[in-house]
């Protein structure tokens, strides 16, 4: 078939790649994948790759992820694009990077395509990543630091049921920093978002901890009343 319009200069190729937090109640695991081939053959990178001519980025970024590391129908968010000249040894690539936060224990990885391995890593100890694929879990760290301020993402790491302590973990890791408990928890309740579930059956410290529920319909409702200078329940 002949081609209707060929552009005569030069473009560059385009790649996602998906950064992928998983949370276990006490650790904060990101998703990466030992790559199979040249170049970077060994070494451990973000899931992600080149985008098709007949596929949106969206499409790219589900399909090398679920290809990669038998991880699916997630919800990917677009969160910035890595332009550097040299990024990558190949050719001219320019990223599109996206984040998603999920729960460990709901996926089960299965490594396939290209990746040689699929594994989940803490946070705070990564191995040497390729390309710029350090700078890139830097950037989807500080940003999600951002969006919880106003978005109530952090609940998506959690079980349908969690401690107060597994939240107050949660937001110290992901924030870099300690709260006092008591105040931390007296914050999070203020609100009508948090259900109670009663007391788990496995004690904690010799205590059965309260478990709470997120109740997103209550907090969306809430979302199309409350004044815009109002204070965010989120940010701590």
């Amino acid at each position: 078939m002949e081609k209707k319009y060929e552009y005569k200069y030069p473009h560059p190729s385009i790649t996602a790649d998906a950064v992928v937090f998983g949370y276990d109640g006490k650790v904060l695991h990101l998703l990466l994948i030992e790559r199979g081939l040249e170049p970077y053959k060994g070494s451990w990178a973000l899931p992600g790759g080149f985008m098709k001519i007949d596929e949106t980025i969206e499409q790219c970024a589900m399909r090398e992820l679920s290809e990669e590391t038998g991880v699916k129908n997630i919800y990917l968010e677009q969160f910035h694009v890595f332009s550097s000249v040299k990024r990558d040894p190949r050719e001219r690539v320019v990223t599109v990077a996206f984040f998603a936060l999920v729960r460990k224990s709901d996926y089960q990885l299965i490594a396939a395509d290209d990746a040689a391995r699929a594994l989940w890593f803490d946070i705070d100890e990564l191995p040497p990543l390729a390309f710029d694929h350090y700078d890139i879990v830097e950037k989807a760290r500080k940003h999600i630091q951002e969006v919880m301020r106003v978005r109530p993402i952090a609940f998506k790491l959690l079980d349908e049921k969690f401690s107060m302590s597994e939240l107050q973990r949660l937001y110290e890791i992901i924030n870099g920093t300690t709260y006092d408990r008591r105040n931390f928890a007296r914050k999070m309740t203020s609100n009508d978002y948090l259900l109670g579930e009663g007391v788990s059956a496995i004690a904690s410290h010799n205590r059965k901890p309260n478990l709470y529920s997120f109740d997103e319909e209550a907090f969306e409702q809430n979302v199309k009343k409350k004044d815009a200078n109002q204070r965010n329940p989120f940010n701590i």
